[in-house]
């Protein structure tokens, strides 16, 4: 496993290979991460993973400062997995080195769940994404289905852009059910278990959606009733197609998501 510091480096030691795996973090290193590192080794020769705290992606300077980080720990993880090729640390001038500020903007119709509760959050993703595919220049990208939105977001900006492919991997989730994260760790034991119970009972409300005429108005109730029983403050719980995002009244390609905080600590899910 070899470390690369700064883009000098990264370009010299990628430049033999044409059949690239990549994994972008934020560190906070977890099996969710390495199931996508995984995959890559399956696919492509050589995988890369890259671990950037992205300041820009952050609408919430608490969120920031809060936000597991231990890179000795992760490099260690990563070394014993024996399936990275490659480690690229870059600072914060590897990654904006040009300054200049992004021209990335998110459609009006895409404001919707995150988008709408996070404001300038996947701007700050997409173009650190944009960025680090540029220097990078993988041949497929490995992003996890957790965080839906995002994935969808990131796929249409670069394929546009880059001949790069997007892999997207399931969900990996822990024995509670919750979906593994980050900031999983910032949650003590009693919420992580209320977490778990959260889990179990949006999987009895999505069994029920499919008899409501009206699932707006359902999962408005569903919402105000999570709240007060597990109380915890909700920002969304939709029911979309995951195909272009609209609010859905069919089980196909659909999905029901959250966003929610216990003690400040914010947690996402799709199911």
């Amino acid at each position: 496993m070899k470390i690369l510091l700064n883009n000098s480096i990264l370009i010299e030691s990628l430049r033999p290979f044409n059949d690239l795996g990549f994994v972008p973090t934020m560190g906070g290193i977890h099996k969710g991460h390495l199931s996508l590192i995984n995959k890559s080794n399956k696919i492509c020769k050589k995988t890369i993973v890259s671990i950037f705290l992205n300041p820009k992606q952050f609408n919430n300077k608490k969120d920031l400062m809060s936000y597991p980080r231990n890179i000795k720990k992760d490099l260690q993880i990563l070394k014993k997995s024996k399936k990275v090729d490659f480690v690229y640390l870059p600072k914060f001038e590897d990654i904006y080195e040009d300054n200049k500020k992004s021209k990335i903007k998110i459609n009006k119709k895409d404001k919707i769940l995150c988008a709408k509760y996070r404001k300038g959050h996947f701007e700050g993703v997409l173009d650190v994404m944009n960025r680090l595919t540029k220097i990078i220049n993988p041949q497929k990208i490995f992003m996890g289905e957790k965080d839906f939105q995002q994935l969808y977001l990131v796929k249409n900006l670069l394929k546009k852009k880059y001949k790069t492919k997007i892999i997207p991997c399931k969900t990996i989730r822990d024995k509670n059910k919750i979906a593994l994260s980050s900031r999983n760790i910032l949650l003590s034991s009693i919420n992580h278990t209320l977490a778990g119970k959260i889990y179990n009972e949006l999987i009895n409300i999505k069994k029920r959606i499919y008899r409501k005429k009206n699932i707006s108005k359902f999962l408005k109730n569903q919402k105000k009733q999570l709240e007060i029983n597990f109380k915890v403050k909700i920002d969304y719980l939709e029911f979309r197609n995951i195909k272009n995002f609209k609010l859905s009244k069919k089980n196909k390609n659909s999905r029901l998501f959250i966003a929610y905080y216990i003690n400040n600590v914010r947690l996402i899910d799709n199911l």
